[in-house]
C-alpha cells in the first residue's frame, strides 16, 4: 500500500466498521450510540488533519478508538468535583465553603433515595411545614422565640427586608454598606427587597444621635450589618447593639442585625478569634438576625433567621419564601449538622470546619514532613521542595485580619529566576490543577504553596502524585 497522505487517508476505517468492533461496542454499552458516533468522528477527523500535514502514519483502530474513548471519558466526568483545597484559606468561597461531616452526608443519601414526609405530618395525617424538620433544633441552640431558613444569607437578608422594611426606609451606618463576594452589595440588595436605604453617620465613626435624627414616618426598622469581611480600625466609634435595641423599642420598630458568617459556639474556647454568635446578638436585643450555614457554622449553603416570633411569622407568610427555600437534602443536612453542636465536646472531632481550624500547626508541620519527599522525588531536578509554616485564612469573610499558624509545602521552580520564575510557576500550578483531583495551592514569594491544613486525605493526596507531569 502506498504510503503517501492521499492513499492514508482512503485507508482509514469507516465510523460504521469501529463502532461494530469489540471496542466500538463497549463505549457504545458505556456511552451510548449518538455520543460514541460523534467522538469516533472526531478522532477520525484529528487523524485526518494529522496525516494531511505528513505528520503521522497510518494509525491502528485501536488507536482511533483509543483517542474517542478517552474523549468520552474526558465528557462523562462531572463539572463539579472534588478538589484538594490546600490554598490556606479553610473555608474558600470558590472551593465550597464548609465540607460537611458524614452524619450529614448520611442524611442527604437517605432522604434523596426515597420519598419523605418534607411537607407531611406523620403524627397527624395531613400537610406539614417544612420549617418544622429544623426550626426547634435552631431555637434550642440560639435560645430565639422561632426561626426559619432560607437558602443562603443574602436571601435571609433580602426576604427580612421585602417583608419588614417594603416601601420604607432603613437606616444602616455608613461603616457597614458591606460588599460580599461576586460584588454583591448591602446597598443594592436594599433596592431589590423594595426598601430604601438611609446612610447615617460617616464611614469610621456612627453616633446614637445619627441613627435617632434619621428616624421618621417612614422608618421601617433599623439593621445593623456585621463587617465580617473587613476591618476599621483607628479613630473610629459604632454604636452598641443594647442601645440600637432600646431606640427601636422606644419607637416600635425592629431592631435587624444580619451576623454574615454566624457561629453557634463562642471560638475562644477553640482557641480562636471570638466572632459574635446569634445568642450575643439575641442577648443584646436583637429582633431579627440573620446568619449563613455554610460558613462557621459547618453546614449546607443555607441562610438562617432567627429572632421573635411575631416577625418571623411575618417573614414565613411572605410570598417570596417560597422561591427561597431550602429543598429537603438542605434541611437534612443542616439538621444533622446542628445535631452535633448538642454536645460541644465532641464538635471540634466531628465538625469537618472546625476540625480544621483547630488543627495544632505541630500536626500539620509533621503531615508536611511526611509528604514531602514524595512530591520531591516525583518533582525530580525540576523544582525545589521544602517544609515551610504559614499562616491559614478562615476565609468567605470570617475574621478577615486574623490568621492561623499553619505549615505547608513550598514548590519553587529549580534555577528559575526573572520572567522564567513566572512561567514555570504557572507551569506547575497546572500540573497539580491536572491531577485526578486537582490540588489547588496559592503563589507566594517565589513559590506554590501548599497549606496542609485541610489535607485529610494523605493517602488519596500521595497515590495520585505518580499522574504529576511537567517538563523540564
Amino acid at each position: 500500500m502506498s504510503d503517501t497522505p492521499t492513499a492514508i487517508l482512503k485507508s482509514l476505517p469507516s465510523v460504521d466498521r469501529l463502532l461494530n468492533t469489540d471496542a466500538g461496542r463497549d463505549l457504545v454499552a458505556a456511552h451510548g450510540h449518538a455520543a460514541t458516533t460523534t467522538a469516533i468522528r472526531a478522532s477520525l477527523d484529528a487523524w485526518r488533519n494529522r496525516i494531511r500535514e505528513a505528520k503521522s502514519p497510518p494509525p491502528d483502530p485501536s488507536a482511533i478508538l483509543d483517542e474517542a474513548a478517552i474523549a468520552l471519558d474526558d465528557a462523562a466526568q462531572p463539572a463539579l468535583r472534588p478538589v484538594f483545597n490546600l490554598t490556606g484559606t479553610v473555608l474558600h468561597t470558590n472551593l465550597g465553603r464548609a465540607y460537611l461531616p458524614e452524619e450529614a452526608i448520611d442524611a442527604i443519601a437517605d432522604v434523596a433515595r426515597s420519598p419523605s414526609n418534607l411537607e407531611y405530618d406523620v403524627d397527624a395525617g395531613r400537610r406539614g411545614d417544612r420549617d418544622s424538620h429544623i426550626e426547634d433544633q435552631i431555637c434550642r441552640l440560639t435560645g430565639a422565640e422561632a426561626a426559619t431558613i432560607v437558602n443562603n444569607n443574602a436571601a435571609a437578608v433580602m426576604l427580612t427586608l421585602n417583608t419588614l422594611a417594603l416601601g420604607k426606609q432603613v437606616p444602616v451606618s455608613r461603616g457597614e454598606l458591606v460588599e460580599i463576594g461576586g460584588a454583591f452589595r448591602i446597598p443594592d440588595i436594599m433596592t431589590r427587597s423594595g426598601c430604601t436605604l438611609v446612610e447615617v453617620g460617616t464611614t469610621n465613626r456612627t453616633h446614637l444621635k445619627d441613627f435617632t435624627g434619621a428616624i421618621g414616618p417612614d422608618t421601617a426598622m433599623i439593621m445593623k450589618v456585621h463587617t465580617s469581611n473587613y476591618l476599621i480600625e483607628g479613630f473610629t466609634a459604632t454604636v452598641p447593639e443594647t442601645e440600637l435595641a432600646e431606640l427601636c423599642r422606644s419607637h416600635s420598630i425592629p431592631f435587624v442585625n444580619d451576623l454574615g458568617s454566624g457561629t453557634l459556639i463562642n471560638l475562644e474556647n477553640f482557641g480562636l478569634p471570638h466572632e459574635p454568635t446569634p445568642m450575643d446578638a439575641l442577648r443584646a436585643g436583637a429582633d431579627v438576625v440573620t446568619f449563613s450555614g455554610d460558613k462557621l457554622l459547618g453546614g449546607p449553603q443555607a441562610g438562617l433567621i432567627v429572632g421573635r416570633k411575631d416577625f418571623i411569622a411575618k417573614i414565613k407568610a411572605n410570598p417570596m419564601k417560597r422561591a427561597l427555600r431550602c429543598d429537603k437534602m438542605t434541611i437534612a443536612a443542616l439538621s444533622a449538622v446542628l445535631r452535633l453542636y448538642a454536645n460541644p465536646d465532641t464538635l471540634a472531632e466531628r465538625l469537618p470546619a472546625l476540625a480544621a481550624l483547630t488543627r495544632p500547626q505541630s500536626e500539620i508541620r509533621s503531615l508536611a514532613e511526611r509528604i514531602a519527599p514524595t512530591i520531591a522525588a516525583r518533582l525530580g531536578e525540576i523544582a525545589n521542595v521544602s517544609v515551610i509554616e504559614c499562616a491559614s485564612e478562615i476565609g468567605s469573610g470570617a475574621l478577615p485580619t486574623r490568621t492561623i499558624p499553619s505549615a505547608g509545602i513550598a514548590i519553587s521552580p529549580a534555577g528559575q529566576q526573572g520572567r522564567g520564575e513566572g512561567t514555570a510557576l504557572k507551569r506547575i500550578a497546572e500540573a497539580l490543577r491536572a491531577l485526578p483531583k486537582p490540588v489547588i495551592g496559592h503563589i507566594e514569594s517565589g513559590a506554590i504553596v501548599l497549606d496542609l491544613r485541610t489535607l485529610t486525605d494523605q493517602t488519596g493526596f500521595c497515590a495520585q502524585l505518580d499522574r504529576l507531569e511537567l517538563k523540564a
